[in-house]
């Protein structure tokens, strides 16, 4: 009979490379599962020149989608995010630890300053590396996008826009990652501590906080993430406006005169409806890469 693995019997921090390991695991987890949804809400936020790719709602989108272009459609850039999310979540997770522990998020009442600190930090460090494929994705995600290959859309962005296209939306990602991830993280490790304050092992808690922390934490930030979304697909529109922004404050400037209010809305069902999931499925796997390495 194997021996049960004394799951919250680990130390709080478990190790580096453990820590490492396990995020690059959860990454790929997380981003894969959920991609179709991630195009649902990509084609959502663009705005679209033909009616064609204007959508009412998530599963309209899905329908027409699936329908018109085939399910694959739906896929197309997830090998960018499987490239990208694997080394950025090592990344993310291995400083969040780090971080945690230097800043005594492991020792009782410190923890709100210290899981806050360590999300914002382990976002700067994380995006640095994700964003680039990030934009890849995207550029792949849109309607009737002429890419099939990471390598081939990279290269093509490259040599049209430059180094800079890859990096315009850096600041809008850590306008919304910093407080996304310290909301996320703080929310997390709250409920967790609320929810299992025995610190016995319990999938169900970190399955719940997590889907409860990510819910929170997209539907604040969505306003951003349809300006970032603007900024990184604008290369592909063959809208003036659109294809001159150069910032946040622009982006910002294009849905509110295209949209109004509502604007900054657009794409929050299948924002939330990708992120939930993905977050309750990225802490899970975390916690359980994480145990599970440890006793290899």
């Amino acid at each position: 009979m194997s021996q049960e693995i004394d799951y919250e019997a680990l130390p709080p921090n478990a190790g580096l490379a453990v820590n490492m390991l396990a995020g690059a695991l959860a990454g790929i987890s997380e981003h894969a599962v959920m991609f179709p949804v991630d195009s649902i809400k990509t084609r959502m936020q663009v705005f679209a020149t033909s009616p064609v790719a204007v959508y009412s709602g998530v599963g309209n989108a899905f329908t027409r989608i699936s329908s018109t272009e085939g399910m694959r459609a739906l896929w197309r850039g997830v090998s960018s995010v499987v490239l990208g999310a694997g080394p950025a979540h090592a990344v993310h997770f291995g400083t969040l630890e780090a971080v945690k522990e230097l800043a005594g998020g492991n020792e009782a009442g410190n923890q709100w300053v210290a899981t806050s600190l360590a999300g914002a930090s382990a976002t700067i460090a994380s995006d640095a590396l994700m964003n680039p494929f990030d934009v890849v994705k995207q550029r792949m995600q849109v309607h009737k996008s002429e890419f099939r290959s990471v390598m081939t859309c990279a290269r093509v962005v490259y040599r049209n826009e430059g180094l800079a296209a890859f990096y315009v939306s850096y600041p809008t990602t850590l306008a919304i990652s910093i407080p996304f991830n310290a909301i996320q993280y703080t929310v997390y490790e709250q409920l967790k501590r609320f929810m299992n304050p025995s610190g016995e092992y319990s999938p169900t808690t970190h399955i719940t906080s997590g889907a409860v922390a990510g819910a929170v934490a997209a539907a604040v930030t969505t306003p951003l993430d349809v300006a970032k979304t603007i900024l990184q697909t604008r290369g592909t529109s063959g809208d003036a406006d659109i294809r001159g922004v150069r910032g946040m404050a622009d982006a910002f400037k294009v849905i509110w005169q295209r949209d109004g209010l509502k604007g900054f809305g657009r794409g929050l069902t299948p924002r939330v409806l990708t992120i939930m999931p993905s977050t309750a499925l990225c802490w899970l796997s975390y916690e359980f890469f994480k145990a599970a390495i440890r006793t290899i």
